[in-house]
């Protein structure tokens, strides 16, 4: 899964630029299912999945939350995704279609699925309006579109804002609650809930320093070297401090629900 809301894609941020390694940004990016626990819990209490269903995970990445919606709850998913190179790594078969597409323009039928996932992707949406639309098209009634992602001003918890705090500028920039709560009203959506959610990313803040790789994550890729070896110094320095302590991030779960 994805590890938070910079490039991306499975039970992670959403989708990497083409011009970012798939392989490189599976193995940096994607959330061991071991380390989502809560997130389970939490789509299983706000969407109701069960087998049968269907999910559409848009902007999919390279599989990772597709392969754990599959596993949770035993649904079939849709995984659309534009960039080929990640598209090519999502393992399709045995419930799971990868698809070629934008959020703008799903490739789907109209009432197909009983759940959206938006996972860590909204930053890389160019009409976000167009997108909440094309969700609407192809959500049953009554179904919700389940929202993973890094919120301004609500970000304080995410391990790259706490150890690269200049990545915050990148943050600042992406659409905010209040923003996407009125652009999904525009095309027949209401809030219905906003939690915010650990996930562990690494069993230690040392192993999670090893697996970083700055160029699959758009934040540490926008700052300068000098910023970004101040903050990997930071990083070293706190799992030295505390060699247990677990790499927790928390990101916000947005919920809304598609009128009747």
């Amino acid at each position: 899964m994805d590890e938070s809301s910079t490039d991306g894609g499975s039970a992670g941020e959403g989708t990497g630029p083409d011009s970012v390694d798939a392989g490189a940004y599976r193995a940096a990016r994607e959330v061991p299912l071991s380390g989502l626990g809560a997130w389970r819990e939490a789509v299983a209490e706000e969407a109701g999945l069960r087998p049968g269903m269907t999910v559409l995970d848009v902007g999919a990445g390279t599989g990772g939350f597709a392969v754990a919606f599959r596993e949770w709850f035993g649904v079939d998913v849709l995984a659309v995704e534009p960039a080929a190179a990640m598209r090519a790594l999502i393992p399709a078969g045995d419930g799971i279609t990868a698809l070629g597409g934008r959020a703008e323009a799903l490739p789907v039928g109209d009432g197909c699925a009983d759940a959206a996932w938006f996972g860590s992707v909204l930053h890389h949406i160019g009409d976000l309006a167009a997108a909440a639309r094309e969700a609407r098209r192809a959500l049953r009634p009554g179904a919700p579109v389940l929202v993973r992602n890094v919120f301004p001003g609500r970000g304080g918890r995410d391990l790259r804002l706490r150890f690269f705090p200049e990545t915050a500028r990148a943050v600042a920039g992406y659409p905010t609650v209040e923003q996407v709560t009125a652009v999904f009203a525009a095309a027949g959506f209401r809030r219905t809930a906003l939690r915010s959610l650990p996930q562990e990313s690494a069993p230690t803040l040392a192993a999670y320093a090893d697996g970083l790789r700055r160029g699959t994550d758009s934040k540490l890729r926008s700052l300068s070297d000098a910023a970004y070896a101040r903050g990997l110094a930071r990083l070293r320095a706190a799992a030295a401090a505390d060699p247990a302590e677990k790499a927790v991030s928390w990101l916000d779960l947005l919920v809304l629900r598609a009128d009747g």
